[in-house]
């Protein structure tokens, strides 16, 4: 199913900003509207439901693909790796399960892009192990500060996220090897030159905190404390750090490292406790 639908999407190829316009063209699904797709893939297989699923969260790639900038690879190719972790998604959403498709689809999206950059980026040739690639995607946001880790922040991180010191140490160094500048200045072949300034992700909001709202509306309705109750105390753990933590929720990966198993058994919990949930709050 896959190469037949990517045989009829829109590419990142040419110009990357009407690419983004096309996408953004694209209407958002109603819950309805997704559900009414979603049953149609998967009663019928129907091909046609599945491209409307996945053109209108297009957008939803192009904003996590955004996020990815500072590793020095080109858009249109995180985009590219995106939008199959996308294809995927559709082809195992089941929305009898009473979740949205951007909450099931923001982990495929991640993990494709994940795993084109580990294959991709010159410096992570270390980063083989799942404690490895967790180092190397939390280690730049655990920092403090610029120039190379103090020996106590070292044994902080190492502990956090479960790898030997030396790890943190050869990554840390591998890190700092790399464009050292804060603001890029060009480069004699004209390319265009990525330095540290551009790891900050984009922190404008993006489709998927917008569309992910009404997963938010829902678990603030009458009911809540109630519901909450009935959930076992990992699965109210889960929910309440995804969904009520104020700032911002914690991502599957998080929640992953935190308790050693893999995100999308964090997914499973998630989306088991908030089916529950469901039940047990009144509709609005």
């Amino acid at each position: 199913m896959t190469q037949a639908l990517a045989m009829n999407m829109p590419m990142p190829a040419g110009s990357l900003e009407s690419y983004i316009q096309a996408v953004k063209s694209f209407p958002v699904l109603s819950a309805e509207e997704e559900y009414e797709l979603g049953m149609r893939l998967k009663l019928y297989n129907d091909l046609e439901a599945a491209r409307k699923l996945i053109l209108s969260h297009l957008r939803l790639v192009v904003s996590i693909a955004r996020s990815y900038s500072g590793y020095g690879l080109p858009q249109a190719d995180l985009i590219q790796e995106g939008n199959l972790g996308l294809m995927k998604a559709v082809r195992r959403f089941d929305p009898e399960r009473g979740v949205r498709l951007v909450s099931f689809a923001v982990h495929w999206i991640k993990a494709e892009i994940h795993e084109f950059i580990l294959r991709n980026w010159r410096l992570v040739k270390i980063a083989t192990t799942k404690a490895q690639r967790k180092l190397f995607f939390n280690l730049r946001s655990m920092k403090t500060h610029e120039g190379s880790l103090r020996p106590e922040e070292v044994q902080e991180i190492a502990r956090e996220l479960k790898v030997k010191p030396e790890e943190v140490v050869e990554m840390d160094a591998r890190f700092n090897g790399h464009d050292i500048a804060m603001e890029a200045h060009g480069s004699e072949d004209g390319e265009e030159v990525f330095s540290p300034i551009a790891y900050l992700e984009d922190q404008r909001p993006d489709p998927s905190e917008e569309l992910a709202e009404r997963e938010i509306e829902m678990l603030q309705a009458d009911g809540l404390k109630r519901a909450l109750a009935s959930l076992d105390e990992r699965s109210r753990r889960i929910v309440e750090a995804r969904w009520l933590k104020e700032g911002g929720g914690a991502t599957l990966h998080e929640l992953a490292a935190e308790y050693g198993v893999s995100a999308e058994r964090i997914r499973q919990i998630e989306q088991k406790a908030m089916q529950k949930m469901r039940q047990l709050i009144p509709a609005s």
